[in-house]
Order: C-alpha cells, then structure tokens, then sequence
C-alpha cells in the first residue's frame, strides 16, 4: 500500500543550525502515529514542512503523492494547532460555515461537524464566550471538513478536560478506522501511550527512536517490575523462594530485565498456592521516552 505520507532523508537547516536532521519516516491510510521530543527537538519544524509552510534544505516529502502546499496535498491534509483561534464575535456556527464554503463544501454539514466534536448545544453561542477546550473543538470540527486523507495535530488535547479527551481519541479511532493518516504531535504520554498505532521520538532533530510500544520495550531493554501479594502468613516463604524480592508487610516488589521474565514468572507460577496477586509492570512510555533523552545527553 502506497504510504499517504513519505519522508525521505529530510534535512532542514536554518542559518546553518539543523533543526532536523537526515529524517527518514512514512505514515499508511489508518495509522495513528505519535510525534515525541522534548521542545526543540524538530516536531513543529517537521510539521510546517509537511503543511508546505516551510521548504526543506535536502530531501523529500511527498503528502498523498503530492509536494507539500500543493493545491492536490492541501486537498487532503487538515491541520490543527495546539492554540487555534477565531473570531471572537462569530458563533461556532458560523466560523464553520465560513470555513466550509472556503473550502467548496456543502455548508449545510456545519451542524453535524459541531455535533460530532460535542459542540451542537453551543454552536450559536459566541466563541468568545467559550472555553479553551471550546475553542480547541471548534478547531477540530474544521479539520474534519473534506474528510482528508491525512490529519496533523499538534498537541490537539491542549485544554480539553478527560472526558472530551477520551471522546476526541473516539473521534480519531473511528476516522482511522476508515483510512485517514494520522500524526499527532503530544506531550501527554499516558494517552498517546494507549491511543496510537506506532511513535516517533526526537531529539537534537534526529530520530532515535520508532515502532510500536511492544517494538520499544524490546529495543530499550529497560527492566520490568512485577508486585506480588501473599497470602496471609506466606509472605516470608515467597521472600526466601525469591531472595531478590523485597518485602514490604505482605508485599513484595521484584525487578528483571526482559529477557529474564519467562523464568521468573515460571519461579512465581511455582508459588501459586501462596500467592494472592501478581502484578507485571511493563516499561510505560514515560520511562520509554526517558531511557532515549537521556542517551541523547538531554
């Protein structure tokens, strides 16, 4: 399958200082990618140049088998930033129906885009008396016009409280679903750690780091922690059977590398009778993120 979105051995430098550095990634149609760095890394470098706001210094990109900033890419591309902003005095309404009809699209869809991003009971209120998060659903309902191809949010939750949060995620599953590209530019782990097909992490504009969670906790090797609970009046037993444990009342914590897990979990399983509860705790992304900034000297 043709890729909708191709970066090849992209470069870009700005007064001789590389902000990104021989960059090589491609997103397919329904993947949800997530784009991590630490400010300065090269995420809003790398978005403008595929928005087409920016030109690269070497390499290629091509967004839906176009050049970036074409008529043909921009078609296809919706675009959210972290802070969008709009006319005070419009209502929600009619910030959508202005853009739809930049757009050449039907502007009697405007009130079901409001709908779908949360938003109907307020479109004929003022945008100047929303909230932030409003305002950042408002942003979203215009990147859904046109259904594109491709998706490019950055930091797109900003503002949002947990429960649009979670319907946001909602929205792009379901739009991943039906085959649209998704990159999305976030700080917040926890919820792309759960939320996306495959991650991207920067540093210095360089990528030290892509696959899916499981491909990262292979190749970061960081340990993995397992909490056991016994059953009353066996905590001691379990500690002497597993003299790396340590114990904490009828608690006990153990650490291994990935490659011992199988043999102490079968050294666990051994101890069932006496076990009430057992707890394995993978690497999160946190850690994940952590273990490549630090390898980078940030």
């Amino acid at each position: 399958m043709t890729p909708i979105l191709t970066i090849s051995h992209l470069t870009k430098r700005f007064d001789g200082v590389a902000a990104l550095t021989d960059l090589s990634v491609s997103v397919a149609a329904g993947e949800r990618v997530a784009l991590l760095g630490h400010n300065g890394a090269g995420k809003s470098t790398l978005m403008k140049i595929i928005l087409g706001l920016i030109p690269a210094t070497e390499g290629s990109v091509t967004v839906c088998g176009a050049a970036p900033g074409s008529a043909e890419a921009r078609d296809q591309v919706a675009y959210l930033p972290e802070n969008a902003a709009f006319h005070p005095a419009l209502t929600g309404l009619e910030q959508i129906t202005h853009y739809l009809r930049l757009r050449g699209q039907d502007p009697a869809v405007a009130t079901g885009l409001l709908d779908r991003v949360g938003l109907g009971h307020a479109a004929r209120r003022r945008i100047g008396t929303y909230s932030k998060g409003m305002r950042q659903r408002v942003g979203l309902a215009q990147a859904l016009i046109g259904r594109p191809r491709l998706m490019v949010l950055d930091e797109p939750t900003s503002g949002l409280d947990p429960v649009s949060r979670r319907d946001f995620y909602t929205l792009l599953d379901g739009m991943a679903a039906d085959g649209t590209a998704i990159l999305l530019s976030s700080h917040a782990l926890t919820e792309v750690e759960a939320r996306t097909d495959r991650i991207l992490i920067l540093s210095k504009g360089r990528l030290m780091a892509t696959g899916s969670m499981a491909d990262l906790r292979r190749a970061a090797d960081l340990p993995v922690q397992m909490h056991l609970t016994a059953i009353n009046g066996y905590a001691t037993d379990i500690a002497a059977a597993l003299p790396a444990a340590i114990r904490t009342g009828a608690d006990l914590r153990l650490t291994c590398t990935q490659g011992e897990k199988l043999d102490l979990l079968a050294r666990i399983t051994d101890l069932r009778p006496k076990l009430a509860d057992v707890e394995i705790v993978p690497p999160s992304l946190e850690d994940i993120y952590t273990h490549y900034s630090k390898r980078d000297g940030q």
